[in-house]
């Protein structure tokens, strides 16, 4: 198993903020738009240095959809920011008609995801932001793993031509992908060849899929994981050519199991390559109040639970 390392821990919306930033300085088409959580979103630095090119729309999250929407017409480049509870569910309409629709160049910039929003509970929280947005057609889904990885993929969104749903989190993870890696838009990133199973984690579970990858290989089980930052488009290729070589796989995301990562290659599997496979996700279920950790454990997205579904689906080959 292929050794990682981390010096720090850091949250994956500052990773943005620090790449909206960069963009500022290099990109003079590049707005931001904020729904009243400048300090939860990291985007402080770019309204101080910047404050003739951000917007802060205040509590009117559809609003801020459609301005967005509307100023690409003149080029601009719009990054929306709020929670990602408020940047899909409550303005769904208003994305799928103003912005997916027409294939407008709206980078939705969504912090806050999924269970590790932690104390602010199930309101807070959304797990089906992922479904939501993968199924509005033009529309690219992205979930990177750590602060470097999130910071590179805010700027190459920006060289992108469509919308993006670009989702990170508020928890400090280990921050262990380089610095000056090349982010490439639907090309997963294999971070351990592997023989006997395939795991596919997005977002805060990849770390937790590395630390499975240890656990197993004490058990002499030689697991194969890969980073699949883009949620849509699925790098196909790379995932057939994994399971055709283990025949069995795991999905980990922080989502729930209908209609996330787990979903998405349920149904390529079915199409192309049928295999066993188990899920890590919530299933079916809201979450609740609780530190970032006891969510995690409770709703079963922890380092053990991948252990556990790589030894069932093992077992199924």
């Amino acid at each position: 198993m292929k050794e990682y390392t981390y010096t720090e821990k850091k949250d994956t919306r500052s990773g943005f903020g620090v790449g909206l930033l960069e963009l500022g300085r290099t990109n003079p088409n590049v707005v931001a738009l904020c729904a009243d959580l400048i300090g939860s979103l990291k985007m402080d630095a770019f309204k101080k240095e910047f404050p003739e090119r951000f917007y802060q729309v205040g509590i009117a999250e559809a609003n801020m959809m459609g301005l967005a929407a509307g100023m690409t017409i003149g080029g601009k480049i719009p990054f929306t920011g709020t929670f990602a509870n408020f940047s899909t569910g409550r303005v769904y309409d208003q994305i799928r008609q103003s912005i997916a629709y027409s294939g407008k160049n709206v980078k939705i910039c969504a912090s806050h995801a999924g269970l590790t929003l932690g104390e602010d509970g199930a309101t807070h929280q959304i797990l089906e932001d992922v479904g939501m947005m993968k199924m509005l057609p033009h529309m690219t889904v992205i979930n990177p793993c750590d602060f470097n990885q999130t910071k590179a993929a805010t700027i190459a969104i920006a060289d992108y031509e469509g919308p993006v749903y670009l989702r990170f989190g508020r928890p400090a993870v280990p921050n262990f992908t380089p610095a000056d890696q090349k982010f490439e838009i639907g090309k997963a990133v294999m971070l351990n060849e592997g023989t006997d199973v395939t795991i596919l984690a997005t977002g805060h579970l990849v770390w937790k899929a590395i630390e499975a990858g240890h656990k197993l290989a004490e058990k002499g089980i030689n697991a194969e994981i890969i980073n699949i930052h883009t949620i849509k488009p699925l790098d196909d290729e790379a995932i057939l050519k994994s399971v055709g070589k283990t025949k069995c796989v795991v999905t980990a995301e922080e989502h729930q199991m209908n209609g996330g990562l787990g979903d998405s290659v349920a149904q390529l599997l079915g199409r192309q390559l049928p295999a066993p496979l188990e899920m890590v996700a919530v299933n079916d279920s809201f979450g609740e109040s609780g530190t970032p950790d006891q969510l995690m454990e409770k709703y079963g997205l922890s380092t053990e639970n991948i252990v556990a579904a790589v030894e069932r689906v093992i077992s199924r080959k």
